[in-house]
Order: structure tokens, then sequence, then C-alpha cells
């Protein structure tokens, strides 16, 4: 049988961009909490009057930090209703212009109308659909250009400059909707970006005496970017969808998931930096080996470290969540080392979802 052509191919998440409320400070803790390295900035030196933006990297995985200058603004405005978030999944193409074509013909709602951003390093060519909530996909293709980031920004040295964590590359980012829109965006990603959802888990699967949710991951044809999709379920108690949706006054992104090739390593770094990671239990590890087999790690520096291991048909996965990194109980991060595992830790839901809800009694929010 023939195989359809991919009408929108992607090499990968070019960068995620959070608006938050003080890009300088908000690069600080990036830098000194998860050893991302200065990259660019953007603000009035470089010609943009009403933001500032600072770019980090570490390997692949770029992060953009803005804030606004006045309060006017609709980054400002943004903030106020939000807190920090992620604004823009930006999406790595060979033809953006193309890309825009394919999704907004599909349907996709055009919020970045194509252009070319060009400097002395080349040229940058750039377009945007809207997704759930406020979130927006750009796609950028940047095979003509050759400076740090992209035109309107310079690059940013800084002698302030902590040692990597051993962050990779974007996994996946998982997005929160309201109640049933999990399956209208899925089929928005299905219809207008090409995805496939290869993934589903319902109540029966993430659930626990008090709340569940339902989830469904989307991923393009290489598998190189993935979205998996939550929405609330019935419950006796609020799920930590639900709180999610209520302190960020409406759907986002609810977490992003870096790659690592050595967790263990990866994470002891992250916590003597600061960084705070949900805890299971550590009966957790009583029957570990009895749920997920033979694994390669000692068990030791996993229960220390409070890391969750998961088995599918094609190998396991180390996974770990951090508590959310602002105010907010709304974005976090998730730590992930695959061996082999193409799956997303359906075996460690249930634990997960106890240790979430034990922070949110403890919030008053359960």
């Amino acid at each position: 049988m023939p195989t359809t052509a991919d009408f929108l191919p992607l090499n990968g998440t070019d960068y995620v961009e959070l608006w938050v409320g003080n890009a300088k400070q908000s690069a600080h803790y990036y830098k000194t909490a998860f050893g991302f390295q200065s990259l660019a900035y953007a603000g009035p030196e470089t010609g943009v009057k009403d933001r500032v933006s600072y770019v980090l990297v570490q390997n692949k995985m770029r992060l953009v930090l803005t804030s606004p200058l006045h309060s006017d603004s609709p980054i400002a405005e943004h903030h106020r209703k939000h807190g920090d978030g992620v604004k823009y999944l930006a999406l790595w193409v060979d033809d953006a212009y193309d890309a825009f074509e394919q999704t907004t013909k599909r349907g996709g709602v055009a919020t970045v109308q194509p252009k070319t951003l060009t400097d002395g390093k080349g040229e940058v060519r750039i377009s945007g659909i809207k997704t759930y909530g406020e979130v927006e996909h750009l796609f950028i293709e940047r095979k003509n250009y050759n400076g740090a980031f992209m035109p309107g920004f310079v690059e940013w040295k800084s002698t302030y400059n902590p040692a990597p964590t051993g962050l990779l590359y974007v996994d996946h980012c998982v997005g929160n909707v309201g109640w049933n829109q999990m399956n209208p965006w899925v089929k928005w990603y299905e219809e207008v970006m090409g995805f496939k959802n290869i993934l589903s888990f319902d109540d029966n699967d993430i659930s626990t005496e008090y709340s569940a949710l339902m989830s469904k991951v989307m991923s393009n044809g290489n598998g190189y970017v993935k979205f998996p999709i939550n929405e609330p379920a019935e419950g006796k108690k609020k799920s930590q969808v639900e709180e999610y949706l209520d302190f960020y006054e409406g759907e986002g992104v609810q977490h992003i998931a870096i790659a690592t090739k050595d967790i263990v390593a990866t994470v002891r770094d992250l916590m003597s930096r600061g960084v705070d990671f949900l805890k299971v239990p550590s009966s957790y590890y009583d029957d570990l080996f009895d749920r997920v087999g033979a694994i390669e790690e000692d068990i030791e520096p996993l229960k220390e470290l409070g890391i969750l291991v998961d088995r599918d048909d094609e190998g396991y996965l180390l996974q770990l969540f951090s508590k959310p990194v602002e105010d907010r109980p709304t974005m976090f991060f998730e730590i992930i080392q695959r061996k082999g595992a193409k799956s997303f830790g359906k075996g460690n839901f249930k634990a997960l979802f106890e240790a979430l809800e034990r922070e949110q009694d403890a919030r008053g929010n359960l």
C-alpha cells in the first residue's frame, strides 16, 4: 500500500518561547538551574522597542525568554492572565512558506504571515498558525542563515556561564486543554498538521481514587515532533489538569520533556542547583523489576533521586518530573532518557498522579 507523502515535513523543534514577567531574571534562572548557555539577545539596543528576548541553548534545545517593555503590550496582557508560560512552539522546517500554505489551506488559522528576515548573516523565513489556547506554532526555515539565532538578534556573550547539565533536545511538549476538547484538537492535528494519534490513555489508565485525565499523543510523520494532549476527566476531586486550567486561566503547555543520555547524572546535577522534583514513595521501587524487568541502571541511585522507570514493547525509559517552575501551579519540566521505549510512561501514571495530588493537597487545590 503506498504511503501518503508527508505534506508538512518537520526536522524537529526549533525553539520554545516563554513569555515571562522578567526575561533577564528568568534567563539567569535557566542558566543557573538548568545549565542553559547564553546564545542571542534582542531588545532596544538591537532596534526592538516593545520587548526584550534572551535566547538560551543547550545542545539542540533552544529556549527563548521574552518580556514586555510596556504595560499595553500583548506580552504584558498574556503574562497578566497566564503568568510565565509558553507562547510559541517553533518547528524547524525546510520551507516555511510551503508549511504555511499547507496548514492554512487545511484549516489552520494564520497568526504570522510568511515573511523573510534578513541581515548580514543571511535570511530566516518564518510563518505561523494558532493552536490550543494562545499557543502558536511558528514554522522556521533557517537553511540560508549562519548567525547566532535569527535577524533582529545579536550574539549574547556573558561572563557567567554555568556548566550544562546534559539536556539534549525537546522529546515532547504536552498541552492541557479544556473539558471535551482533546478529541477536537486531536482532529485538528490530524487534519491541519498531518499528525497521527500514536497512543491514547483514558481515565482507566490515568486515575487515582480522587482524580483522572484523558490523553492522546500526536506525532508527526518521522516522530521528531510529539504533542500529547490532555483533558480533565471526572473524578471525586479536582485533577491536576483542572488545577492547571484554573491557574493558567486557559489552555496551554503543561510541560516540556527534555531528553538526556544519563538521567542519573542530569537529575543529580539539577537537584544540586535547586531544581525541585516530584517524589514518589520508596515503596514504588519494591516491585520495580517485577513491573519493568531487567534494566542496566543500579536501582539505588534511581531510588535516591526518585527516578521512575517504565517499559513498552521496544525497550524502557527513565523519567522524572519537576515541580512547577513558577509560582502558579502550571508549567513544569520532564527529564527523560529513552532506552528503546517509544512510549510515555503509562505504568508510572498512578504513582505520578498520587505524587501530584500530594502537592495539590498541600496547596489546598485538590
